[in-house]
């Protein structure tokens, strides 16, 4: 029998024909039997966090942190902003990890990539994000670490990755994700 994963896919970029979003779609091609994927559209509209508004959310914060409750991992794409992660990722988290005690992201399985269309990826952003992800308890797949740089000629007219060694790094990851939700898995049961 195949063992079930439900994975959820958050781009932290807002660009419409955002590269980060690509991938996103482009790793529906490479999920193993068992994976039901979908990804968490557009973050653009998710108001900034305020913790005044906890005890009655705002809609789209409600549909985004029941999107990632009930996922059993998730695989969040960032493009590099100042050498950091992009503001509107970054509020997307500072939701999920609120209020303390009851955060959608503590415990949460997640792969992290980042793709960029110059030399050195996004290098410095998932760092952040590493470190972000960390202080709110989420387990974060360690290795391999995905950067995909100089997107723009690796990426066809079609949206497919013709680079040999990003595909395979990207199967890699979506193999250490489903077992650190196997992991995950063991420990509560």
């Amino acid at each position: 029998m195949v063992e079930e994963f439900k994975l959820l896919g958050v781009s932290g970029s807002v660009r419409e024909g955002s590269y980060n979003t690509k991938v996103l779609e482009y790793l529906r091609n490479l999920l193993p039997d068992g994976c039901r994927y979908e990804i968490f559209e557009n973050i653009s509209d998710i108001p900034f966090y305020d913790q005044s508004f906890e005890s009655r959310l705002p809609e789209r914060v409600l549909a985004l942190r029941n999107a990632v409750q009930d996922a059993d991992g998730l695989i969040i794409a960032t493009p590099e902003h100042n050498a950091s992660v992009p503001a509107a990722l970054k509020n997307v988290l500072e939701w999920l990890s609120r209020p303390i005690g009851n955060a959608a992201i503590e415990q949460k399985p997640v792969a992290i990539l980042g793709v960029a269309p110059g030399l050195y990826g996004t290098i410095r952003s998932q760092i952040h994000l590493r470190q972000i992800l960390h202080s709110t308890g989420a387990f974060v797949v360690q290795k391999p670490e995905v950067y995909i740089n100089e997107i723009a000629r690796k990426l066809d007219q079609h949206g497919d990755l013709n680079d040999e060694v990003a595909v395979k790094h990207l199967v890699e990851l979506i193999g250490e994700l489903q077992r650190l939700i196997r992991q995950h898995r063991r420990l509560r049961s």
